[in-house]
């Protein structure tokens, strides 16, 4: 499974996502930000449904646990992560916290799902991490001043998980469109109360903007989140939660090809271990 087309794909969009916020969020607050691109995205998925006539849950209870699942992984994930970098903290020191996340899974998918996590497992999981270290550590270093920032990528790594365990517990016949549309429709909502109540920075309409935020609602919510829908759906949610050690490579080398950001011979080691450990926690 790690390597396999739609996870190869999933990793490779929802790591592109890292451009677009580093190109929107000069131009915008994060949760009008995000409240567009979720509001985009809702539509897009609607559409797709009705074009590829996607069952609609069929019970409120349904639409409850999708909805709550969406918030988590979607919502809260993201507003997490968006504020956290726009309040100063270096996206690698953030996406370093956010890849924390297959080991949490790893504790708490076997007596949440009842999920087996073998003992040969555990190797890859941290040799997972270490070459996360080695691709981001030099973007460590430009820390935040408050521990704010900080929190705020805890919070992000907390909702992403605990809405993979949800997702895989209690939504396990959504379809991706349908209930992807959903999600981002519940997530546009929250995301648009914040924004009035926090925020006051007014929205610059630049090309550049338009071209973030349509990157992330077209390439990133509608297509890697889709992705993601099917992996969790279909697979272990453990083995799922690996492949989030690719993507800060993903990013990394996104930067690199579209920004000329080098990588350097630790990183690209590092970009070798992590996906060596990705193949060996993810082995039968």
């Amino acid at each position: 499974m790690p390597f396999h087309p739609t996870a190869l794909a999933f990793v490779a969009l929802y790591g592109a996502g890292f451009v677009g916020a580093r190109l929107g969020l000069p131009h915008a607050p994060p949760f009008a930000f995000l409240a567009l691109r979720f509001a985009i995205a809702a539509s897009l998925l609607a559409i797709l449904a009705k074009l590829f006539a996607a069952p609609w849950p069929s019970q409120v209870r349904e639409y409850r646990h999708i909805a709550n699942a969406g918030f988590l992984t979607v919502g809260v994930f993201s507003a997490g992560v968006f504020y956290s970098i726009a309040l100063g903290l270096a996206p690698a020191a953030s996406a370093l916290i956010i890849a924390l996340q297959p080991i949490l899974i790893a504790v708490a998918a076997p007596s949440l799902l009842g999920e087996c996590i073998g003992q040969h497992r555990w190797p890859g999981l941290l040799l997972g991490l270490a070459g996360v270290f080695l691709v981001l550590r030099e973007g460590i270093g430009e820390q935040a001043t408050t521990m704010l920032p900080v929190m705020l990528s805890v919070v992000a790594l907390l909702g992403l998980s605990a809405g993979n365990l949800y997702q895989k517990s209690r939504c396990k016949t959504m379809h991706p469109f349908s209930g992807g549309a959903i999600q981002c429709a519940v997530c546009a909502a929250a995301c648009l109360i914040a924004s009035l109540f926090s925020e006051d920075m007014p929205i610059t309409w630049t090309g550049e903007f338009v071209v973030a935020l349509l990157w992330m609602a077209v390439v990133v919510s509608v297509g890697a989140v889709s992705l993601l829908v099917i992996l969790i759906r279909d697979g272990e949610v453990s083995r799922v939660a690996g492949l989030f050690y690719l993507v800060p490579v993903s990013a990394a080398i996104c930067a690199w090809l579209l920004f000329d950001q080098q990588i350097g011979p630790a990183q690209w080691l590092g970009i070798g271990i992590a996906a060596c450990g990705v193949a060996l926690a993810n082995r039968r």
